[in-house]
């Protein structure tokens, strides 16, 4: 069972720092974050399966997904 919560800020920062791919949804796409903007409180996104178009999205839109088994 997956279980998905809001992207924080601070969450936001990690993933788009870290080397690993997060599983992380906007509008229910998987997305790479790339840049994340403090003080617009938005990410810089694109989807994997279409890398070449890039959004800024606010952070409340973005979903992180993990599998409750390991919580």
């Amino acid at each position: 069972m997956k279980e998905g919560k809001l992207v924080e800020i601070k969450r936001a920062q990690e993933i788009a720092e870290s080397p690993v791919i997060a599983h992380v949804t906007y509008d229910g796409t998987p997305i790479y974050i790339q840049h994340v903007d403090d003080y617009s409180h938005t990410a810089r996104i694109y989807a994997l399966e279409d890398p070449d178009t890039e959004l800024s999205v606010p952070l409340d839109q973005l979903m992180e997904w993990q599998d409750s088994l390991n919580h």
